[in-house]
């Protein structure tokens, strides 16, 4: 990135921040391109959460490590001012097709704003974390974070995520999806496929009736709904009737009112399997459930000023039309960005071996430093705006307590 030409373009700390980030960019890209390089699964990110962690002591931050229970999750801090500001890191991959979602470039651009921000904290009276969010893909490590207190105190929290070329880089109106993933577990009897299959009674049958339920059912659902669902395991040999098939399932929807009443749908669906073949059926939650993205408007404004000087769209937009985030859970409690950044000239959707080719590409990187540019500003803006900067300490997060064994909250 040409660091020389946007520090033409500004002055006093928005340069000095650019300085900032400049020094440190050599170490940033390659920590990136590590991470990109040795793909980890959820919760397993052990190598890139300790070398992000790393990196940020070496700039001065305190890095806790293991937090909330999680041995992935870290947060670092550096400044103790009134204001809490959390830049939120991802690292985890994708099974088989590795970082097909860029996160490592969420990592970088998170780490190089929270350097170009360290040497200023005092300046602008802020305490600064960057919070190693683990598990974003699969498991709701943000969800975890958030139910185990690593959250408290937080006034405003941001993160960046790269997506397809030719979408508006202004978060402002765009949202995602709610998301619940579940396992079905369909259970009949084992008998001889040839000498007694009408013993037998057939689970493999009922994944297939759910599937086909699921397939029908998707006619008369909103366009905007998505199901999704994958047969895990269904029997081992064709001479014995499967007793036991396991199918993967997950709904969205964009509030969570629609999001339960689809859920309720495609749950008959798996029971009207279980009915018509004579398995037993049973259904667990296997992730925390994903709640819909709030992008805040004031923070949304400071952050397209930054995309503007980079010549970036900031038109507003309608928004996604599918795609989930635990950061959703985030946004619904502190006020949150999450923008979309398209990489110029990718074509290739989120989640494909194309993209994850394109999350190690120059013009990746290119828009990994100007998000962390542009993150680093906002948090700029907000500590130095004497009235928004008094409503968001006055508004920070307060985890609420357990529940009592009375049930009060």
């Amino acid at each position: 990135m040409d660091f020389s030409a946007i520090l033409a373009e500004t002055n006093g700390l928005k340069s000095d921040i650019v300085r900032n980030v400049a020094a440190a960019a050599d170490d940033v890209l390659q920590m990136s391109r590590t991470i990109h390089a040795d793909p980890e699964l959820s919760f397993h990110e052990h190598r890139a959460s300790g070398l992000i962690g790393t990196v940020l002591e070496n700039a001065g931050f305190a890095v806790e490590r293991g937090v909330a229970d999680l041995a992935t999750a870290f947060v670092a801090t550096i400044g103790t001012g009134p204001l809490t500001v959390a830049i939120c890191a991802e690292y985890d991959s994708l099974p088989t097709i590795g970082h097909a979602c860029g996160h490592n470039i969420i990592a970088g651009a998170s780490v190089a704003a929270a350097l170009g921000l360290a040497p200023l904290v005092d300046d602008l009276g802020i305490t600064l974390k960057v919070i190693g969010t683990p598990a974003e893909e699969h498991g709701g490590g943000k969800v975890l974070l958030l139910e185990r207190g690593v959250f408290d105190g937080v006034a405003v929290a941001m993160m960046t995520h790269p997506v397809q070329d030719g979408l508006s880089y202004n978060p402002a109106g765009t949202t995602c999806q709610a998301v619940g993933r579940f396992r079905a577990t369909f259970r009949g009897t084992a008998a001889h496929a040839a000498a007694a299959p009408h013993l037998g009674v057939n689970a493999a049958d009922a994944a297939v009736l759910s599937q086909v339920a699921v397939g029908l059912l998707r006619q008369q659902i909103p366009g905007n709904h998505r199901i999704a669902m994958y047969v895990s395991e269904a029997g081992f040999a064709t001479n014995i009737i499967p007793e036991t098939a396991v199918v993967e399932f997950e709904c969205r929807a964009f509030t969570l009112t629609e999001y339960e009443a689809l859920l309720v749908r495609v749950r008959r669906c798996f029971e009207g399997a279980a009915l018509a073949t004579g398995t037993t059926l049973e259904i667990e939650q296997t992730e925390p459930l994903y709640e819909p993205l709030l992008q805040d408007e004031a923070l949304s404004a400071l952050w397209n000023e930054g995309m503007v000087l980079f010549g970036r769209n900031v038109e507003r937009s309608a928004g996604l039309s599918g795609g989930s985030t635990d950061m959703g859970n985030v946004s619904q409690i502190i006020p949150s960005i999450h923008p979309w950044v398209g990489i110029p000239g990718a074509q290739v959707p989120i989640h494909s071996h194309g993209f994850a080719a394109v999350a190690d590409t120059p013009e990746a990187y290119q828009v990994m430093f100007e998000s962390a540019l542009a993150m680093a500003w906002t948090v700029l803006g907000v500590s130095t705006d004497a009235d928004q900067r008094q409503s968001l300490i006055d508004g920070a997060y307060r985890h609420a307590p357990a529940p009592t064994a009375g049930g009060a909250r």
